[in-house]
């Protein structure tokens, strides 16, 4: 019940958050959106000046209860092998399949979350001949 309120709340945190992106990235070709902090002595950004882009503080944060959580409220956790799914937890845990993985595996990782009733985030299909097919992610 209040985990389910605080990921309510985590989502509308994040709509109202804006996009933090590096300070005259849009007017430079070759400097990158990717945030870097602001350094130089007259910075407005920096200095934190009105109308000028945001900076990333503390304020923006989540709730710590649902930091790093799925939107499904599972704890996601990445799956190299079938062994690793024994020491999870279906009532906490979602399965995301490594992008690593093979479809060998991947398929023998798929039998067993069914088995173990755990939650695959990105499952797949089999085809024909060792393809396979991507299906959408799961959303609880």
């Amino acid at each position: 019940m209040i985990k389910e309120k605080l990921l309510e709340l985590k989502k509308l945190l994040k709509s109202k958050k804006p996009d933090f992106i590096r300070y005259e990235s849009w007017r430079y070709k070759r400097v990158k959106p990717n945030w870097r902090r602001p350094r130089g002595i007259d910075s407005k950004v920096r200095q934190k000046k009105k109308g000028w882009i945001k900076m990333p503080n503390v304020g923006y944060r989540s709730p710590k209860i649902v930091r790093g959580v799925h939107p499904s409220g599972f704890e996601e956790v990445i799956v190299y092998r079938p062994e690793d799914l024994e020491k999870l937890d279906p009532t906490k845990h979602a399965v995301r399949i490594a992008h690593t993985v093979g479809t060998k595996k991947k398929l023998a990782i798929l039998e067993k979350a069914e088995e173990l009733e755990l939650i695959v985030l990105n499952p797949t299909k089999e085809v024909h001949r060792g393809e396979i097919e991507e299906s959408e992610e799961i959303s609880i």
